[in-house]
């Protein structure tokens, strides 16, 4: 594992960029960037285009590094080369960490939680990830509801593949990302935090994750996972909340960093000039880092 990436994401200033929409998600990307469904045909063409949109993300000036610590790629992103180089050795000579989603989809909700579907490739897509000098893994699933033994599934499922990652020398980023719009968010906050530490509690001193979690309704109630010696980082989403709210809850807890998807890039669009884009991705950048580092 790098070791100058693994420092930078324990103690560096700033956030991750998430710009990992996949299959599912990318005509709702492209359609937010003004690009919709009945302007291209196939697959291909859209995957064209949103990479197209990532490269303008990526290559823009204000897509810095001393504000931006690392960066979510989907994988035809990270396969795919900006400027002659693979994504994820454009976005480190930039001085960005790269990082890689890797889990296929989300289950048909059960119980109140959607499990992560399988992801028979893991093996092959760790492999290409090493080699495409990618730091770490992403790979999300949905809690809905406060039942303790799904949310102890959605845990257990998470921090399983999270050791095979581990296993490959890669950093996981657990994501189990807790519905905004639940009736009882804080409760399942609360079943998670308690299972998320029962797990961390299992690892072995070689054995590090990062978490990814919706940012709570109990403000610092993630302090304690935190602090704990096997997470790096705990890295908060944005889970539907404009940019302006999310980032208003970020500032009030003292151990989270952004990684947000949707409340950064919601202002861009394709029409935009070059001036317009990079000062509309600026704007949503600097005010990101600054919820990010400066805590009420």
């Amino acid at each position: 594992m790098n070791n100058d990436y693994l420092d930078k994401m324990k103690n560096g200033k700033g956030f991750i960029a998430a710009l990992d929409q996949s299959g599912g998600s990318t005509p709702k990307a492209l359609a937010a960037y003004g690009v919709p469904e009945d302007s291209y045909s196939g697959e291909k063409e859209m995957f064209d285009l949103v990479h197209e949109m990532r490269t303008r993300i990526i290559t823009s000036p204000a897509f810095r590094s001393d504000q931006i610590l690392g960066a979510i790629l989907f994988e035809q992103t990270m396969d795919r080369s900006i400027e002659g180089q693979y994504t994820g050795d454009y976005l480190a000579s930039k001085g960005i960490v790269p990082f890689l989603k890797v889990d296929k989809g989300l289950a048909e909700q059960e119980n109140g939680v959607q499990l992560m579907k399988p992801i028979h490739d893991l093996d092959e897509t760790l492999r290409r990830a090493n080699e495409r000098n990618i730091l770490g893994t992403k790979m999300r699933s949905v809690i809905h509801e406060p039942n303790e033994e799904s949310i102890k599934a959605v845990v257990d499922q998470q921090f399983e593949i999270g050791k095979q990652i581990i296993a490959a020398d890669l950093m996981p980023i657990i994501e189990p990302e807790v519905n905004i719009h639940s009736d009882h968010k804080e409760r399942s906050e609360e079943i998670l935090r308690k299972e998320i530490l029962n797990n961390l509690n299992e690892l072995s001193e070689d054995q590090n994750v990062m978490l990814k979690l919706t940012i709570p309704t109990k403000n610092n109630a993630y302090k304690e996972l935190a602090e704990h010696p096997r997470v790096v980082r705990v890295v908060a989403l944005s889970g539907g909340y404009s940019r302006e709210e999310a980032n208003e809850k970020l500032k009030k807890n003292d151990h989270l960093i952004a990684s947000f998807s949707r409340a950064l890039t919601s202002d861009l669009n394709v029409n935009q000039s070059d001036k317009e884009f990079n000062e509309a991705l600026q704007q949503a950048v600097e005010t990101i880092y600054d919820a990010s580092v400066n805590k009420k």
